[in-house]
């Protein structure tokens, strides 16, 4: 990938993906300081593995994409392995206030896709990524096989069997403080019944 050897190229890739990249980490994270650095580290590891971008394979967002999912599952493994208060304020740069309330506003607006994401946990693994990356992350199902570096057919699969084991799920249990409007919609996109 030309970026990782530009800087003007590198610069241009930054700001073209910075804004989805945080969103997606914020999706996942709730902690401002930690939706920062887990930002950065997406963009360190891309300039590390810019050799594996293949355009074939899919786009960039979704190679972007499933570097952002491991950076966050490697930081979900290291916190589960420190105790909470040693791991708060561990390696975090200081950020200005209004870094600090421009991220907690974009966490804010991303509660509803962590909503989605707790809807989700009864699912395997691989079909819990699909579903993640094509409804909340906005991936097309090839995109997200890309991303997850399986076959488009696979990701087809998984995404089947979840909407099948949401719909059955929903069909047996009434949940309570169901969501509503937006939430809704994305739900029922889910289990396959719009």
């Amino acid at each position: 990938m030309h970026a990782a050897r530009d800087p003007a190229a590198f610069e241009e890739f930054y700001r073209r993906h910075v804004d989805g990249v945080t969103r997606f980490v914020a999706r996942r994270i709730t902690d401002p300081h930690l939706v920062a650095d887990l930002t950065a580290e997406v963009f360190l590891a891309m300039l590390d593995s810019a050799d594996s971008y293949r355009p074939g394979r899919g786009s960039e967002t979704a190679w972007l994409y499933g570097i952002a999912r491991n950076v966050v599952s490697v930081e979900w493994r290291r916190a589960a392995r420190e105790s909470r208060a040693v791991g708060r304020f561990a390696g975090r740069r200081l950020l200005e206030p209004d870094d600090v309330t421009r991220l907690e506003e974009r966490i804010d607006a991303e509660a509803a896709a962590r909503h989605h994401r707790e809807a989700l946990t009864g699912l395997p693994e691989g079909e819990r990524a699909v579903v993640e990356l094509v409804v909340v992350d906005q991936l097309t199902v090839a995109e997200a096989a890309a991303a997850l570096g399986i076959r488009p057919v696979a990701a087809r699969v998984r995404l089947h069997r979840a909407r099948k084991a949401l719909r059955a799920a929903t069909e047996h249990a009434e949940l309570p403080g169901r969501p509503s409007g937006s939430e809704t919609d994305s739900l029922s996109y889910v289990r396959g019944n719009a």
